[in-house]
């Protein structure tokens, strides 16, 4: 399969809206529990941090198949700011096809161009495949945080992951 991997823009709202939503209405792999519009997915890249990174990878027809962003550990503070938290989506007709692959080098390439020196995220800790994906590009566990979600009354521990690029 064929993978372009390039920065997102207002164009691609529908196309992550179509990759994301399916993910979170599963439940299994995203501790993200509300679908999103097209038009919210406009306004969140219209207002994404601009030292954010947000890269989509799409079929060489324009479909999109997968997306990951970066965006500022926090804005409260300049101690933080070598460090970003990443995000990582990919269509379930997409996994296991490298597209996850070519987001990674492509994202980690733009991070480093914009000062990140790591990068940090919460992983499901019942997602083990998007972890080993993690796992595999370098991500070192640092910890579990217990009952750090909550969808209706279940709580979901996440893993603590990061990478120094």
């Amino acid at each position: 399969m064929s993978v372009i991997v390039r920065a997102a823009t207002v164009n691609d709202a529908q196309g992550i809206t179509d990759v994301l939503n399916p993910i979170i209405t599963e439940g299994l792999y995203t501790i993200l529990d509300c679908t999103f519009t097209a038009e919210e997915e406009v306004a969140f890249i219209q207002d994404f941090p601009e030292r954010g990174v947000f890269q989509v990878a799409t079929n060489e027809a324009g479909k999109v198949l997968g997306f990951q962003n970066v965006e500022p550990f926090a804005s409260y503070t300049k101690a933080f700011d070598h460090v970003g938290i990443i995000g990582t989506f990919v269509d379930a007709d997409s996994r296991g096809q490298g597209v996850g692959k070519q987001l990674f080098a492509a994202t980690i390439e733009v991070a480093k161009q914009k000062g990140y020196e790591k990068l940090f995220a919460y992983v499901r800790a019942d997602n083990e495949r998007a972890l080993a994906v993690y796992l595999r590009q370098g991500f070192e566990i640092v910890g579990t945080a217990k009952k750090h979600g909550k969808i209706g009354d279940r709580y979901i521990d996440e893993i603590l992951i990061e990478t120094f690029l």
